[in-house]
């Protein structure tokens, strides 16, 4: 049995993403992983990539003593109830992508040692293309995010935060694909009340959406308005379109969602 580098706490779908992203990229051996997750056809999944599975956050304790570091993806209320079954942990490295929860309230819960890194990936990286903040919390000292870097450096790009912001980033970029998802489904809605057939309809707004998400990441050189701007005439289709979003407060509509999700984020760390 291979030594296990790494001890992941929750095999969900974040955790699984990430996961496999980082044994596909080489950025760590699977057989230096061992998980705990209570369902049996997630550990199975895990198991035939190469890693080790438990049951249990329990049962993993027993495998603690092998590991050099921590990751804690379960979601903030489970890890209320996990905490307690690991124990203290000592001064390893602990990497959290769990929403809300600060890296103070995370070392404090498991035992006053741990060194916290604390990052928020979105679910793009489930196809590589994911954004994740990455910033050095209580405990931690430089180079201690080396491990969180290489692994979610794998499935898409990162940004260094002071963990201040890290409730602010979660707002923007962890919801951030719901927003995007949510527009995608109004357009859907809108192509069949003008007419067309749902399939069909799918597959227009699917195809618009991939498109102008590519050339949003291409145009690097040009804000959204800008590009927005381009496709605007005066006194034509997208013009009438664009008028009536402003009317209903669609740009003051997301700007609110954010500014929500920021508090729900903070609400979540004090709870």
């Amino acid at each position: 049995m291979r030594e296990a580098a790494l001890a992941v706490i929750g095999g969900g779908n974040m955790a699984g993403a990430i996961l496999r992203g980082a044994f596909g990229a080489g950025a760590i051996d699977p057989g230096g992983v061992v998980i705990a997750e209570p369902d049996e056809a997630k550990r199975i999944g895990f198991a035939n990539l190469g890693a080790r599975c438990v049951e249990s956050a329990d049962l993993l304790r027993g495998a603690l003593g092998e590991c050099t570091e921590i990751l804690l993806a379960v979601k903030p209320q489970v890890f209320r109830e996990v905490a307690p079954a690991l124990g203290g942990v000592g001064d390893r490295v602990v990497i959290s992508i769990m929403a809300g929860v600060t890296s103070g309230a995370i070392r404090g819960a498991l035992g006053g040692a741990a060194r916290v890194v604390r990052t928020m990936p979105n679910t793009p990286a489930q196809i590589g293309k994911g954004v994740t903040a990455v910033t050095l919390g209580a405990g931690a000292r430089a180079g201690d995010d080396a491990l969180a870097r290489r692994v979610l450096g794998s499935v898409g790009s990162l940004v260094m935060i002071e963990e201040s912001m890290m409730d602010a980033f979660t707002a923007v970029v962890g919801s951030g694909p719901a927003y995007v998802f949510a527009l995608a489904e109004a357009m859907a809605s809108g192509a069949r009340l003008v007419g067309f057939d749902a399939a069909l309809a799918d597959r227009i707004v699917r195809g618009t959406v991939e498109g102008s998400a590519a050339l949003l990441a291409q145009r690097v050189d040009q804000a959204p308005e800008a590009l927005r701007l381009a496709v605007t005439s005066k006194g034509g289709t997208t013009a009438a379109a664009v008028e009536k979003l402003e009317t209903d407060d669609f740009f003051g509509a997301i700007e609110r969602a954010i500014v929500a999700a920021r508090d729900r984020g903070a609400e979540l760390g004090k709870s």
